[in-house]
C-alpha cells in the first residue's frame, strides 16, 4: 500500500476505530482529536454525540453538519456450555455477507478476536446447501472450550462485536476499501469542513457533528439537534453505488467517481427545495460534479434533523458507497473531497437573509 497523506492516515484512523451503536466512544475519540484544532470550541450532548462548534459570524445562523459514528455490528447475548458466543445484531445485516467473518468482541478485559461460524456444507443436505443460514442459527467462535473459559477470557453479555477489517487502498488509489465508511465518512467530511473553513469568513455558526446510533433509529440526531437548534441541517453519510453487477438503473443509478449524491427522496425525509436548489445552483458555479439519488429503504441523520423544534430545513449529501452493511465497502476519494467542496461553499453562502429565504421557497 502506497505511503498514507494527511487525510488518508484521518479515514484510516477513523475507520479502523471500533464502535457499533451504544458504544461510540473509540469513535468519538478519535473524531474529537481531528476536529478540535479547527473549532472554537467541543463538547457533547448527554447521549455522547460530539459537537464542534466554530463561529463566523456569532449572530448569523447555525448551521448543522452531521455524520453518524456508529457502524453496524452485534451484541453479545448469551454463551453456551462450550463456549461459543451467540449475539444480536445491531443494525441492519444481511445473512449472506455474515458466514466466516472475522470480528472482534470488545470486552472490558481487552479485545478478543472470533469469527462468525455454523455448519460446514459436508454435513448438509442438497436441500440445506442451497438456503442462507438464518442469523438466528449463527454464532461467534472464539477458540473458547467452555462457557467458564469464554468468560476468563472476558466476555460477557452486552458486549460489542465489530466487524474486522483493514483500510486498504486498491490499486486505483482514489479507490478506498474499509470498514464502517457508513459512516466514518460523514464524520470524516464534517472534520474537513471545518479544517477548510478554518481562516476563512463564512456568515454563520457552523456544527461539524458526529451523531450516535443512527443505524438503531436516528437517535443521536434527535438530542443533538435539540441542543444544537439549527437554522439549516446536512446529513452526510453513505449512499447506494449502482455500478456493480446486478444491479439496474431502476435500483440505483449512481457511480463512483462522478460525485456526491443530493438525496431527493428516502424513506425518512424528502429533501427540503429550498436548500437542495442553493446546492445544486453552488455545484453549478463552482463546476463541482454531483449526482442525484433517491432511497425507497433507509434514511439518513436528516431524518430526526428536519423534525426538530419547529423544523429544521434540511438536504442529506452521501458517498456512494459499494457493499454497505457488510465488512468492507468501497468508495472513491474524490467524491469525499467534492462533497466537503461543495458544503463548504454552500455555507458561505449562507447568511440570514438567504437561510430566510431558503425557508419560503
Amino acid at each position: 500500500m502506497a505511503k498514507l497523506d494527511e487525510t488518508l492516515t484521518m479515514l484510516k484512523d477513523l475507520t479502523d476505530a471500533k464502535g457499533i451503536p451504544g458504544n461510540e466512544k473509540e469513535v468519538r475519540d478519535v473524531m474529537e482529536g481531528y476536529i478540535t484544532p479547527y473549532a472554537d470550541e467541543v463538547f457533547t450532548d448527554n447521549l455522547g454525540s460530539l459537537i464542534a462548534k466554530k463561529t463566523g459570524e456569532a449572530n448569523g445562523p447555525k448551521i448543522m453538519v452531521a455524520g453518524h459514528l456508529d457502524e453496524v455490528g452485534f451484541m453479545v447475548t448469551r454463551i453456551d456450555d462450550n463456549g461459543f458466543v451467540y449475539f444480536q445484531t445491531v443494525g441492519g445485516w444481511w445473512s449472506q455477507v455474515m458466514l466466516a467473518q472475522r470480528v472482534t468482541i470488545m470486552t472490558s478485559d481487552g479485545d478478543v478476536t472470533g469469527v462468525i461460524g455454523s455448519k460446514p456444507p459436508h454435513i448438509l443436505s442438497a436441500e440445506a446447501r442451497k438456503k442462507p443460514v438464518d442469523i438466528k442459527d449463527m454464532f461467534i467462535d472464539i477458540g473458547a472450550s467452555s462457557k467458564k473459559e469464554a468468560k476468563e477470557f472476558g466476555v460477557k453479555p452486552g458486549d460489542s462485536i465489530v466487524p474486522y477489517f483493514e483500510f486498504t487502498q486498491l490499486k486505483n488509489e482514489k479507490m478506498l476499501l474499509a470498514k464502517a465508511w457508513d459512516n466514518r465518512i460523514g464524520c470524516a467530511i464534517a472534520i474537513e469542513v471545518l479544517k477548510q473553513l478554518k481562516g476563512e469568513d463564512h456568515p454563520n455558526v457552523v456544527y461539524g457533528v458526529g451523531t450516535i446510533q443512527e443505524e438503531v433509529g436516528l437517535r443521536g440526531a434527535k438530542t443533538s439537534t435539540h441542543m444544537i437548534e439549527p437554522d439549516v441541517g446536512f446529513g452526510v453519510d453513505v449512499g447506494i453505488a449502482g455500478d456493480t453487477p446486478g444491479i439496474s438503473d431502476n435500483d440505483a443509478d449512481s457511480k463512483l467517481g462522478k460525485g456526491p449524491q443530493l438525496i431527493l427522496y428516502d424513506a425518512s425525509m424528502v429533501s427540503h427545495k429550498g436548500v437542495r436548489e442553493l446546492v445544486v445552483k453552488t455545484a453549478e458555479e463552482h463546476d463541482i460534479p454531483f449526482q442525484y439519488a433517491a432511497i425507497a429503504g433507509g434514511g439518513t441523520d436528516s431524518g430526526s434533523i428536519h423534525l426538530t423544534a419547529n423544523g429544521v430545513p434540511s438536504l442529506s449529501i452521501t458517498i456512494a458507497t459499494r457493499y454497505i452493511h457488510s465488512h468492507a465497502g468501497i468508495l472513491h476519494r474524490d467524491d469525499f473531497e467534492n462533497a466537503v467542496k461543495l458544503i463548504v461553499e454552500t455555507i458561505k453562502k449562507l447568511d440570514a437573509d438567504t437561510v430566510k429565504d431558503i425557508i419560503l421557497a
